[in-house]
């Protein structure tokens, strides 16, 4: 069992950044892919960006690639994401998941452990 909690939502204004932080607790870490999905409201969640165990691999969805950044600290049990030049359309509850498999995933039912989520809200 991971338990996983999510931080560092806001309010920002459109252009601004926020950084959310992931925490991890139950098992080791580093055995762990992580991803963040958010949802928007009457949205489906979507991806946003993944990394792989030890952090070799990244990847982000197009609507985020230049802006977001996906990191880890499996020293810290916790993973981030570097969001910049925020726009209004970024505003939703963000979640992270993390499931133990080797490589990157995209896709929800892939990730069997998630965060409750953080609201972020970007203003124009």
């Amino acid at each position: 069992q991971v338990q996983l909690v999510e931080s560092g939502g806001g309010l920002a204004q459109a252009g601004g950044s926020l950084r959310l932080s992931c925490a991890a607790s139950g098992r080791t870490f580093s055995n762990y892919a992580m991803a963040w999905f958010r949802q928007a409201p009457g949205k489906e969640r979507e991806f946003v960006a993944a990394i792989s165990r030890y952090g070799g691999s990244t990847y982000n969805a197009d609507s985020v690639k230049g802006r977001f950044t996906i990191s880890r600290d499996n020293a810290k049990n916790t993973v981030y994401l570097q969001m910049n030049s925020l726009k209004p359309e970024d505003t939703a509850v963000y979640y992270c998941a993390g499931d133990s498999f080797a490589g990157l995933r995209t896709t929800e039912w892939s990730y069997h452990y998630w965060g409750q989520g953080t609201q972020v809200t970007v203003s124009s």
